[in-house]
């Protein structure tokens, strides 16, 4: 039931009030952008501005009637709000307008429902849904008598009010519990990969900053990529090597925007765990877009909510094809440590430099060594090619592969400690600094 979608968009008529009491207030560009991404036909936008919100109806009179005139001579069947209305308020509002008013909450969950493909994703939207039409549910039943006292004055509505609020909770629950099956499988999914030592990066972001379309870049994935906000719902992984470090998985996840409805974060938790679990974020900005600098804190906002805060991150700003004279490059701290990254997912360039910069990022400190292998150890070798370790080959007199190799330190030291005595390391200088020439006589494991 939640994700029948009519076949044309709706006339819309779209609310924005400058509120002098809130803090934050929300982008009307990017509200219209969600109506028109929800499907909706805007036709008019209404704006104002109010010291406070009215109780009853969040608008004073005079905006009212402006938005009854808009609804008649429009005929408009929709009003939507960019702000996040009460029950009461809603339910006030569609008296007076004779039409359904949506906020900017119900909004968002449409979107959501429209998006949504796999199973764990509906299930998720759905609940999300539930959880906040649990609120609204009166508003369905107020054409029917309320209970009363006395034989025969026992009306409808407060029962099948009673009712529906059972039928919620008992499909709140069972969503829950297959919620609980999925972050299971996740979780047993992530514990192979630490076993396998196989690093997760996730790649988070702003709604349509291009996660998706990087992820198509660097996997040469087909992930639905679309210049819309909230193409992706799904998280999708991909396994990819990096050059000087091995296998990853990529994920891409659910894009972020300000004021994420807190039934959205909660319904898609078991999701953003991917985030959390990951030993390194992208965080994707759309450099092209002027309001950036506040994406990036809405991400970051969300990001501590979820508990991400404290996972590595590097900054990739993508789209840099929509900026005149910006090239590829990267950007490094006073430590040296990159902290940015420009690319542009459309074009392909610098992609290679975000590829570099995470496998740094990921092996932390980074050996630059020769290995002596003995011409049986072609296990080894195979390995060391598979993880894009080789940077350079040759054999000497006696048929040894001399292999100068780029890898995590930590790598290094597994395959010293699992060759155990029969590892050999003497020093050699190769290309004015100190190397180590290590002769394996065991096989690696």
């Amino acid at each position: 039931m939640f994700f029948d979608r009519p076949d044309s968009g709706e006339v819309s008529i779209l609310v924005h009030l400058i509120i002098d009491s809130e803090s934050e207030r929300e982008d009307p560009a990017e509200f219209e952008e969600l109506a028109i991404s929800a499907g909706a036909q805007p036709v008019d936008f209404i704006t104002g501005s109010r010291k406070t919100p009215s109780p009853n109806l969040f608008i004073g009179s005079g905006k009212l009637e402006e938005i009854q005139a808009a609804v008649l001579a429009h005929k408009a069947g929709l009003v939507l709000f960019n702000h996040t209305l009460s029950p009461s308020q809603e339910r006030n509002l569609e008296v007076e307008l004779k039409c359904r008013v949506l906020d900017r909450t119900g909004l968002i969950l449409d979107i959501f429902a429209q998006r949504a493909r796999s199973h764990e994703g509906k299930l998720q939207v759905e609940l999300a849904q539930l959880q906040h039409l649990s609120t609204r549910l009166k508003r369905g039943w107020t054409h029917l008598d309320r209970q009363k006292g006395g034989i025969g004055m026992r009306g409808a509505g407060e029962k099948q009010l009673e009712l529906d609020q059972r039928m919620i909770g008992q499909r709140i629950k069972a969503i829950n519990k297959g919620l609980e099956k999925v972050r299971g499988q996740r979780d047993q999914g992530r514990r192979s990969r630490r076993r396998s030592e196989v690093a997760t990066i996730s790649l988070v972001g702003y709604t349509n900053a291009g996660k998706s379309s990087l992820f198509n870049q660097m996997t040469h994935a087909d992930a639905y990529a679309a210049d819309q906000l909230f193409a992706t719902l799904d998280s999708t992984l991909r396994r990819i090597t990096l050059k000087n470090y091995g296998a990853v998985i990529i994920a891409d996840t659910v894009g972020f925007i300000s004021h994420l409805p807190h039934q959205l974060v909660e319904a898609f938790r078991a999701t953003l765990e991917e985030t959390v679990q990951a030993d390194l974020l992208i965080h994707v900005v759309d450099a092209a877009n002027e309001f950036h600098p506040d994406h990036i804190f809405e991400v970051d906002k969300v990001l501590a909510e979820i508990g991400a805060k404290s996972v590595p991150q590097l900054l990739v700003f993508n789209k840099i094809d929509l900026l005149p004279g910006v090239e590829p490059h990267i950007q490094r701290n006073e430590k040296g440590k990159t902290i940015k990254v420009w690319v542009s997912a459309k074009t392909g360039a610098g992609m290679d430099l975000l590829q570099g910069a995470m496998s740094e990022l990921l092996a932390g400190n980074m050996a630059v060594e020769t290995l002596r292998v003995s011409p049986s150890q072609t296990k080894l070798r195979s390995q060391l090619y598979d993880r894009g370790f080789i940077e350079e080959e040759h054999i000497d007199e006696e048929g040894f592969y001399e292999l100068r190799v780029k890898l995590p330190r930590t790598d290094l030291d597994r395959i010293l400690k699992q060759n155990g005595t029969e590892v050999i390391r003497h020093t050699i200088a190769v290309q004015e600094q100190t190397n180590l020439a290590v002769e394996i006589k065991a096989p690696i494991a």
